[in-house]
């Protein structure tokens, strides 16, 4: 599948990766580190090929590659479900964080701040994935070794940010879905591949719409929330000192409130019923403020 994206001049895993991982980056890229996580829950094969490309840039000698790998792979590990999480859990993968910190291959070079995200990171594994025993037998040679001194100390909370919206008719959120495509996958009829490149085709269609559909709300939702700010701000003007006689910046916040037609849906999304009220809210204190 991933060839087929490249012939459609489509992200793959590997281009989506290098967007995501490139040290040029002044911050996180976390828009690719999103299709880097949608497109391992597209494809078949994702986890493993997901892991392979990981396990290269993190042992990338340019810190912030390292770093920003580092960030994608815990990403995925909470994003990605079961497996992903097995591949990690693999001898085959570990050794390729084991390698970092020791100083028989990588470990010499490796900056301070990659190896103590690793040990972090696998610590946090032991304590989050319990049944992954690799990871477990893994961290305590590396402790046996000498190689990790103490237990990083971890958040009560992991905080991390929300995971791009992907619909429930995906792929490998179906089982329906799954079977059927695994089943048209193994057969030799060519028109059960054509049947199958389609299915994928659709699934992933209807999941990049409702992508686009909730992240038109959310910038709806982040202009109300300026807007609030800024009607904040004249508020507290208005107590302290009286109506300044500029009307501009209230007719501009007036503008917005009524350029915004209210979506009467019912209410089975959270998110578009959160849009709503912030909307109806900005429009009450618009008309007080008229």
């Amino acid at each position: 599948m991933a060839a087929a994206a490249e012939e459609e001049g489509g992200e793959t895993l590997e281009s989506w990766l290098n967007k995501a991982t490139n040290p040029l980056n002044t911050e996180e890229k976390w828009e690719h580190i999103k299709g880097f996580c949608d497109q391992v829950n597209l494809e078949l094969e994702g986890p493993q090929t997901a892991i392979r490309l990981l396990g290269h840039k993190i042992q990338s000698p340019q810190e912030k590659e390292a770093l920003y790998a580092l960030t994608v792979l815990d990403t995925c590990m909470n994003n990605c479900g079961k497996r992903f999480q097995n591949e990690v859990g693999k001898f085959r993968f570990l050794n390729d964080l084991i390698k970092v910190l020791s100083p028989k291959y990588l470990g010499l070079w490796s900056s301070e701040q990659v190896k103590s995200k690793v040990i972090e990171m696998l610590y946090s594994w032991t304590v989050w994935l319990p049944n992954e025993i690799k990871i477990r037998d893994a961290y305590q040679m590396l402790k046996k070794q000498g190689l990790i001194k103490q237990n990083p100390k971890l958040p009560d909370v992991k905080l991390l940010p929300p995971p791009s919206p992907r619909a429930k008719s995906s792929l490998f959120d179906d089982d329906e879905k799954a079977r059927l495509l695994a089943r048209l996958l193994k057969s030799n009829h060519p028109e059960d591949l054509q049947a199958a490149n389609r299915l994928i085709k659709n699934v992933f269609r209807e999941d990049e719409e409702k992508a686009e559909k909730i992240s038109k709300r959310i910038h709806v939702i982040e202009e109300v929330t300026n807007s609030t700010k800024l009607l904040n701000e004249m508020l507290s003007m208005y107590q302290r000192d009286g109506l300044p006689e500029n009307q501009i910046e209230i007719m501009k916040v007036t503008t917005f409130c009524r350029s915004k037609p209210f979506d009467y849906r019912p209410a089975c999304n959270p998110l578009l019923d959160m849009c709503g009220v912030l909307h109806i809210v900005s429009v009450s204190v618009c008309t007080v403020l008229q």
